[in-house]
C-alpha cells in the first residue's frame, strides 16, 4: 500500500490556491530537508524565504504544513496496527511476557494471581485540550478507514480508484474546513467529545482485548479470565474538574452526570437489539427457563433481552427528558443498578455454558458483560477535583457565621480538632436557612451533586494544592452534611516541590487518626502531580521529587497495613510527565503498582492512544503488561549512593531552574517573545481559562 500525501495534498492546494502558493510550499519543504541534513546555504536560504512571506502567503503555507503532519500522523497510526506494518493490535506482549516470566521460575498459580490483581483505571481529562475540533478528528478517522480498504493486495483496480477518490475528497474537506474553533467549548462539549472516544473506540476495543487477553493466559497459563473480572475502568475529569475553571459549576456536573447515563443507556440498548436478534436458542437450564417466565416460553434468552430491551427504552426516554430539563417520574423499570443489567445476563451465559453452547455464550454476549463491568449504567465514572483553598473558605465563612471564629485563622491541630468533633456528631452543623456566599454556596452545591448521585458515578473526590491533613478531612465533613458517603475515596493531591517532599508526612499524621483508618478501610488513594511540579521545580527535579515521595508512600502504607493506590497526573510532554507508558511504569519505585495503576490521559492523547479501536486494544495491553511486569519483575532498590547523587542533581537543577524564571528580569519577556503563549492563550481551545489567576501564574 502506498499513498503520496504530498501528491493529494498539493493538487488540493493547487485546486484551491492557484500553482504559486504549492510552489512556495514546495520550496519551502525541499529548502527544510536540505537544511536538516545539514547545507548551511540551504539553510540561510530558508530563512530568507521564511523572512519574506507576505501577510496573505502565511496562513496558507503554515496550513499546508499542519495538513500534511496530519496526515502523515495518521498513515504512521495505521501502521502500527496494520497486518502488513507492526500489527500493534495483537497483543503478542503479553504472550511474550509469560514465556519471560515462567523462565524466572514463576509458576502459573503465580501468574494466576497477578492476572487477578491487574488493575487499570484510565482518567480522561479535557486539560490540557485536544484541539482538534471533532469534525476534522472525524474526517481524519475516515482517512485511516480508507488506508484500512487500501492494505489489500487483492484490490481491482475499480476497487483501489474508488478508495482514493474518497481520499481525495477527505483531503479537500480538510483543507476548507477551518482548524481552529471559532467558540470556546463549553465543558458539557468536553465531556460529549469524551463520551464519543468510550463510543466510537472504547466500546469496542475494551471486550476486543479482554477476548485476546485471556486467549493468550489460556495459551501461556492454562486459565481464563473470568467473566466477572473488571481489570479496565474508565473515569473521566471533563464535567467535574473544577480546579482553575470557573465553568465546571455542580449544575455541570449534575448535567454531564445524566448525560453520561443516557449514553450508557443508548449504547446498552444497541447491543441488547443484537442479542435479541441473535439470541434464538431454545434449549436452557430451568433456573433460566423461570427467570424468562415459565416452561411457556418459546424462546427464554430472547425474552429476557426482549424485557432488558423494554427496561432500556423507558430508562432511555426518562434520561432523555431530564437531559432537555423537562419534568419526569421515574419509570417502575427505571434501570439504574448495573446488577439489574448483569444478573439477567449472566444467567443467561451460565445457562449457555450448561447447555454446551459456550461459543454462543462467549460471543456478542460475553462483550455486553464485559461492557457492564467497565463501563456499566454510568459510562465513565467522575471525578470531582477542587483547590483545597475553596474548601478552607468555604469552612472559614461557615464557622464566622456559627460564631465559631475563622477556620482559616486557626491552627493545624484545632482545625483537626473541630473537624473530628464534626465528623462524629449526629446534628447537622449548617444552618437550614443560611445564605451563604455564592463561591461558598457552589462547594456545598457540588457536594450535595455528589450525594444525589447514582451508585458507582463518582470514582473520588481529588483535593489540589493538598497540604496538610485537614485538607482531606474538610472535604469529609463537607460530604457528610450534604448526605454523601464519606467513604468516597478522597485523594490528596501533592504537586509542588514543597508538598512532594512532605507527602509522607502529611499521610503519616493523617493515618494515624484512629477515626479516619476506620473509615478509609485500610485503602488510600493520592495523587501525584508532574506538571505543576515540574513548573515549580524543573523537571529534573520534580522528577526525582515524585520518585522520593511515592517510595515514601509505598514504605509509609506497608508499614501501616494500608493498600496504596497511587493517582499519577501525567500528560502527553515531558513538562507533564509523559513518556513511553511502559518505560514509564517500568521506571516507578518497587510496589508503586500493587494497588493497580491509576493514571490520566489527557487531551489530544487520548485521541492518539485510544481513537481507534485498533490502536486502543494495542495501549491496553502495553499498560496490561508493564503493570504485570512491574508487579512481578519490580526494579531494583536505588542504591544509598544512587540517591546521594541524585539529591546533589536535583538541588543543582532546582536552583538552576528557579534562577532562571523566578530571579532573572528578561526570562518572562523572553519567553513571550520566543513562544506563542500570549496567542495561544486567546484562542478558544478548551474550557478552561488559559491561567487560574488572571495575574499570571499556573
Amino acid at each position: 500500500m502506498s499513498v503520496c500525501w504530498g501528491k493529494l495534498l498539493g493538487d488540493t492546494i493547487k485546486e484551491a490556491l492557484g500553482e504559486d502558493i504549492l510552489d512556495k510550499v514546495e520550496s519551502i519543504r525541499k529548502l527544510s530537508k536540505s537544511s536538516r541534513a545539514g547545507n548551511e546555504v540551504q539553510r540561510q536560504k530558508l530563512l530568507m524565504t521564511l523572512q519574506n512571506l507576505s501577510n496573505d502567503e502565511l496562513l496558507p503555507v503554515a496550513r499546508a504544513f499542519n495538513q500534511f503532519l496530519n496526515l502523515t500522523n495518521v498513515a504512521e497510526q495505521y501502521h502500527s496496527i496494520s497486518p502488513h506494518g507492526e500489527a500493534a493490535s495483537n497483543p503478542v506482549a503479553l504472550k511474550k511476557l509469560f514465556s519471560r516470566l515462567k523462565e524466572k521460575n514463576f509458576t502459573d498459580s503465580d501468574l494466576r494471581q497477578a492476572v487477578n490483581q491487574l488493575s487499570i483505571e484510565l482518567v480522561l481529562t479535557a486539560h490540557p485540550t485536544e484541539i482538534a475540533r471533532r469534525t476534522l478528528i472525524h474526517k481524519l478517522v475516515e482517512v485511516n478507514t480508507c488506508l484500512s480498504q487500501l492494505d489489500h493486495d487483492d484490490l481491482a483496480d475499480y476497487e483501489r480508484n474508488n478508495i482514493m477518490r474518497r481520499l481525495r475528497q477527505l483531503v479537500a474537506q480538510s483543507w476548507h474546513t477551518d482548524e481552529i474553533r471559532k467558540i470556546r467549548p463549553t465543558p458539557i462539549d468536553e465531556a460529549k467529545w469524551g463520551f464519543a472516544v468510550v463510543e466510537n473506540s472504547l466500546w469496542e476495543a475494551v471486550p476486543a482485548f479482554l477476548r485476546e487477553f485471556n486467549e493468550q493466559l489460556e495459551d501461556s497459563i492454562g486459565a481464563e479470565l473470568p467473566v466477572e473480572a473488571n481489570p479496565i475502568r474508565f473515569t473521566s475529569w471533563m464535567g467535574g474538574d473544577r480546579d482553575g475553571n470557573p465553568n465546571v459549576t455542580a449544575e455541570v456536573t449534575r448535567h454531564v452526570l445524566l448525560l453520561s447515563r443516557w449514553k450508557a443507556a443508548d449504547l446498552f440498548l444497541k447491543d441488547i437489539q443484537v442479542l435479541v436478534s441473535e439470541l434464538s436458542m431454545t434449549e436452557a437450564t430451568p433456573e433460566l427457563r423461570a427467570l424468562a417466565g415459565g416452561d411457556e416460553v418459546d424462546e427464554p434468552y430472547r425474552q429476557i433481552a426482549k424485557n432488558l430491551r423494554s427496561q432500556l427504552f423507558s430508562t432511555l426516554e426518562y434520561l432523555e427528558r431530564k437531559v432537555k430539563g423537562e419534568q419526569a417520574l421515574p419509570p417502575a423499570d427505571l434501570l439504574t443498578d448495573n446488577a439489574q443489567l448483569w444478573d439477567p445476563l449472566y444467567a443467561c451465559y451460565q445457562s449457555l455454558m450448561a447447555c454446551g453452547m459456550s461459543i454462543i455464550a462467549n460471543g456478542q454476549l460475553l462483550d455486553t458483560l464485559r461492557r457492564i463491568r467497565s463501563f456499566g449504567l454510568q459510562l465513565v465514572r467522575i471525578d470531582v477535583r477542587q483547590e483545597s483553598t475553596r474548601h478552607t473558605e468555604a469552612l472559614a465563612e461557615l464557622t464566622q457565621y456559627l460564631g465559631l471564629g475563622d477556620y482559616a485563622a486557626w491552627s493545624e491541630e484545632e482545625k483537626q480538632a473541630f473537624l473530628l468533633s464534626e465528623l462524629q456528631s449526629r446534628r447537622p452543623l449548617i444552618p437550614r436557612h443560611w445564605q451563604p456566599s455564592p463561591e461558598t454556596a457552589e462547594v456545598f452545591e457540588t457536594c450535595r451533586v455528589i450525594a444525589e448521585s447514582k451508585n458507582d458515578s463518582i470514582a473520588a473526590y481529588v483535593i489540589s494544592m493538598a497540604k496538610v491533613p485537614s485538607d482531606v478531612l474538610a472535604v469529609k465533613l463537607l460530604l457528610k452534611e450534604a448526605g454523601a458517603s464519606v467513604r468516597l475515596p478522597v485523594a490528596p493531591l501533592f504537586e509542588t516541590l514543597e508538598d512532594l517532599n512532605n507527602a509522607e508526612s502529611v499521610m503519616q499524621k493523617l493515618l494515624s487518626i484512629e477515626w479516619y483508618r476506620e473509615l478509609i478501610d485500610d485503602r488510600q488513594m493520592v495523587m501525584i502531580g508532574y506538571s505543576d511540579s515540574a513548573k515549580d521545580a524543573g523537571v529534573m527535579a520534580a522528577s526525582w521529587a515524585q520518585y522520593r515521595a511515592q517510595d515514601a508512600l509505598i514504605k509509609l502504607c506497608d508499614k501501616e497495613g494500608v493498600t496504596l493506590t497511587l493517582f499519577h497526573g501525567r500528560g502527553g510532554t515531558i513538562g507533564r510527565g509523559g513518556a513511553p507508558a511502559h518505560s514509564a511504569l517500568l521506571s516507578q519505585p518497587p510496589g508503586s503498582l500493587k494497588g493497580g495503576l491509576r493514571v490520566t490521559e489527557q487531551g489530544e492523547m487520548i485521541r492518539f492512544k485510544f481513537g481507534l479501536p485498533q490502536v486502543a486494544i494495542s495501549s491496553l495491553a502495553l499498560y496490561a503488561s508493564a503493570i504485570l511486569e512491574a508487579n512481578l519483575l519490580p526494579p531494583p532498590e536505588p542504591k544509598q549512593e544512587w540517591k546521594s547523587v541524585m539529591d546533589t542533581l536535583s538541588d543543582v537543577s532546582c536552583a538552576m531552574y528557579r534562577d532562571y524564571v523566578r530571579e532573572q528580569p528578561d526570562f518572562v519577556p523572553y519567553f513571550r517573545a520566543a513562544t506563542p503563549e500570549l496567542e495561544l492563550g486567546k484562542l478558544p481551545l478548551g474550557s478552561r481559562p488559559a491561567k487560574r489567576r488572571p495575574t499570571g501564574g499556573r
